[in-house]
This record gives structure tokens, C-alpha cells and sequence, in this order.
């Protein structure tokens, strides 16, 4: 995984980071206002600022386009002068406090949070917050949902705009939950609340107040395809020519690399997708780049990543080991073609922080041939994956045996293990 950040610089004093909600000045607490009251410098976006009464005279910042890059300017130009940045709802939730606590640190700020547009919604709903899975739209692809669409499960969707609600109408009945319902919920906490409610596949409401959450009872259509939580979903799940880790041998697979959070995958020779797809699905904070040579191939690894909910799939389109330059670092990688290429496992096997995982399989007795080799290098597993599907034979059934996939899996020594295993061999 990747390192931890350099501690920030010091500020001369903490910015204080407030909370507002859509019930504006009012329903703030006394801490909240002080600090308000006392700032020399006041930033947030337009709506937020329109909330304060003139008593706040700090100068007024508003947030330019795009707004990350711009914080650490901002905090800069203003740092000899008390700041209050205004937040929506929770600063610290999916908010602006991140990209704060990142530039300061902790000690950089004090944070007075408001209950989150989340927290109102649950209690509007009578949802237990810790039963109900959030996915924010803001400055996020809607495809993201699909990863999160199961049977019953209560989900809540940060709108980015008012046309959001349409959106994951749209893309619900699209990936076969067109019966769940769907409940929009504006202006929480505030005089103009109000709701609009409705099943998606038959969503009429024209766009409503830009300030929304949709909340979706997840509920799947007769004919829906089923997608499980765990590694080895339905082949039919995916577009493919035929270049597909198939279902058995992907779940045996994917158990193997062991994802875990935050962690990023190399899928090289990514032929459609699948590994890197459910790698990305086992954890939303997964990360994997697919490693593909073939254009048409690349473009369906990109489809498919976007229907299966993982639209952040990064896809590389290019002949690896070449193709494999100027990449981040991974936690593991799966080798799924390509495998005779010159320099490929030894880039990919250089490419791994210690302690890092390698994944290669193969139906070819040359490509197994070269992983006996390497396993006796560097050690690790190496196996044997046979699957066999029951078949009609005449009148009866028998079965037809799968082509048999050879599996070599290693994790990188750490400093002390290399050295004991070099210790081993001499």
C-alpha cells in the first residue's frame, strides 16, 4: 500500500471547519456561531454563505471550480488570519474536511460538525443508519451504484444535482431492479423539506430541489441476472469473446490475490476484464488497473467494469511489459495472458513492494513450464485447477472436463524472509 503522507506545516492556528445545514443560522449551536462571529475570513460555497447573517463580517471567499486544487492556495493566501471554512451537514463526511485534515493535519483544525443530510434522512426514514449503505454522485459516475444493488438492501445516494433522481431511476431498471422504490428527500433539516416518491422503472417526477438524497429499497426484477457480494460471479455477467476467467477458477483465483481494502491490482492481460472487476467489487476503496493489448478487448474491459459497478477500472491499452511503465506501484498482480512475453514476469515480479502477492495462471505447456520454473526460484504455490461441468450424452449425462489451469501464486519476502530464504540456498 501506498506510504503515509509527510506531516503538513504547521498553521499558526486552527481553521475552524462548521457545519451548516438547510436550516441555515438557525440551526446552529453557540460553539458554531462563535466561531463563525470570530473569523476574519469566511470560505464555502455561495449557498453557504448566503446562510449567514451580516453579524458575520469576516471577509467572504467563495470556492472556485474545481475546488481541490484550490484549497491549498487559499489557505496560504489567508494564513496569518482566523479562518472558518462552512461545510455541508458533517465536514467530515464526505465533505470538505477531508481535503482539510489532508493540507493541515488534525491539529490543524477544529471542526464543529451538524448532523449530515445522511443522519436526517435515516431519521426521516426510520432506517438504522449502520443498516444503510451511502454512495455519493457528487463528482462520481451514478454506475457506481451497480455494485451495490442487492435483494433488500436500503441504500442512500448523495445527489449531485436535481437531476440525480432520474438518473438512478434510469440505471436501476437498466441493471434489473427496476421494481425498488425510491423516495427523494429535499431540503432536509429545513423549511422547505419536502419529499417525492416513487418506483424507478416507472419514475415520472420532473426534476426537483438541486439538494437531495434518493433513498432506494433495492428490490430485483423476476428476470434480474444475480450478482452475489463474493468473487465468481455468472460468466453471462460479462461481455466477452471468449478471453474469460471463467467463474470457478476466477473465484479460486481472487481468493488467492486476497483483496483487501485500499490495496491496487495489476490484472495484466486483461482479455474482459473479470478479475480486476471483482477485485475492484470486493471492497469500494479497491483499486485496479487492467492491463489489456488488445483495443477492442480494452474498450469491453471499460463496458464491463461500468455495468458491474466499478467504473473507476482504470484500463491501459498496450502489450505489457512495455505497457506496464510509469504505473503505481501494486499490492499484487495477476498475470492472465501474455505470460511467454520477454520480461514480463520479471517486470511485474520487480514491480512488487515486498510482501506483495503474484498471481499467474495458464492453459499452455509452455507458459507452465516456465512457472515450474520460477516457483522453483523464488517458491510460493503452484497448482492444479480442473473443473468439469455435467453434459447430456445421448440419453444420459456425463461430463465435459474444462481445459485444466495451472496456478502459480507467490508473495514477495519481506527484507528478513529474503535473507533467510538466500541463507537457505547457499
Amino acid at each position: 500500500m501506498s506510504p503515509s503522507p509527510a506531516a503538513p506545516p504547521p498553521h499558526p492556528r486552527p481553521v475552524s471547519v462548521v457545519g451548516i445545514g438547510a436550516d441555515g443560522w438557525a440551526g446552529l449551536s453557540g460553539t458554531a456561531r462563535d466561531a463563525l462571529r470570530e473569523a476574519k475570513v469566511l470560505i464555502g460555497g455561495a449557498r453557504q454563505l448566503d446562510l449567514l447573517p451580516a453579524e458575520c463580517a469576516g471577509v467572504r471567499v467563495g470556492w472556485p471550480s474545481p475546488l481541490r486544487p484550490a484549497v491549498p492556495r487559499l489557505l496560504a493566501e489567508h494564513r496569518e488570519r482566523r479562518i472558518a471554512v462552512l461545510a455541508s451537514g458533517d465536514p467530515m463526511f464526505y465533505g470538505i474536511g477531508r481535503a482539510l485534515a489532508e493540507e493541515l493535519g488534525p491539529r490543524g483544525l477544529r471542526v464543529v460538525p451538524h448532523p449530515s443530510s445522511v443522519s436526517y434522512a435515516c431519521a426521516r426514514l426510520g432506517w438504522p443508519l449502520e443498516d444503510t449503505e451511502v454512495i455519493t454522485l457528487v463528482g462520481r459516475p451514478a454506475a457506481r451504484i451497480a455494485a451495490a444493488l442487492h435483494e433488500g438492501r436500503r441504500l442512500l445516494v448523495l445527489s449531485a444535482d436535481a437531476g440525480t433522481p432520474a438518473e438512478v431511476a434510469a440505471l436501476l431498471t437498466a441493471r434489473g431492479f427496476g421494481p425498488s422504490r425510491l423516495r427523494v428527500l429535499e431540503q432536509l433539516g429545513g423549511e422547505d423539506e419536502g419529499h417525492v416518491d416513487g418506483v424507478a422503472q416507472r419514475w415520472a417526477h420532473p426534476p426537483g430541489d438541486r439538494l437531495n438524497v434518493v433513498a432506494v429499497e433495492c428490490r430485483a426484477a423476476a428476470d434480474a441476472l444475480r450478482l452475489g457480494a463474493v468473487p465468481g460471479l455468472p460468466d453471462t455477467a460479462y461481455e466477452h469473446d471468449g478471453q474469460l476467467t471463467k467463474r470457478h477458477v476466477r473465484a479460486a483465483t481472487l481468493g488467492v490475490l486476497a483483496p483487501a481494502p485500499g490495496e491496487l491490482l495489476w490484472d495484466v492481460g486483461g482479455g474482459s476484464g473479470s478479475i480486476a472487476v471483482e477485485w475492484m467489487r470486493a471492497h469500494p476503496s479497491c483499486r485496479a488497473v487492467s492491463v489489456e493489448r488488445d483495443p477492442v478487448r480494452a474498450e469491453r474491459i471499460a463496458r464491463n467494469a461500468e455495468r458491474l459497478g466499478v467504473p473507476g477500472l482504470e484500463v491501459v491499452t498496450g502489450p505489457a511489459p512495455g505497457a506496464l511503465a510509469g504505473l503505481p506501484a501494486p499490492d499484487a498482480v495477476f498475470i492472465g495472458g501474455g505470460l511467454t512475453a520477454p520480461g514480463l514476469l520479471d517486470a511485474c515480479w520487480e514491480a512488487l513492494p515486498p510482501g506483495g502477492r503474484l498471481v499467474a495462471n495458464t492453459v499452455t505447456l509452455e507458459s507452465e513450464a516456465l512457472l515450474g520454473e520460477r516457483h522453483r526460484q523464488h517458491g510460493g504455490e503452484l497448482v492444479r485447477l480442473a473443473v468439469a461441468h455435467a453434459v447430456p450424452v445421448g440419453g444420459f449425462t456425463g461430463w465435459r472436463q474444462a481445459m485444466p489451469v495451472t496456478q502459480w501464486s507467490v508473495r514477495k519476502p519481506t527484507g528478513s524472509q529474503a535473507s533467510s530464504h538466500m541463507g537457505d540456498r547457499s
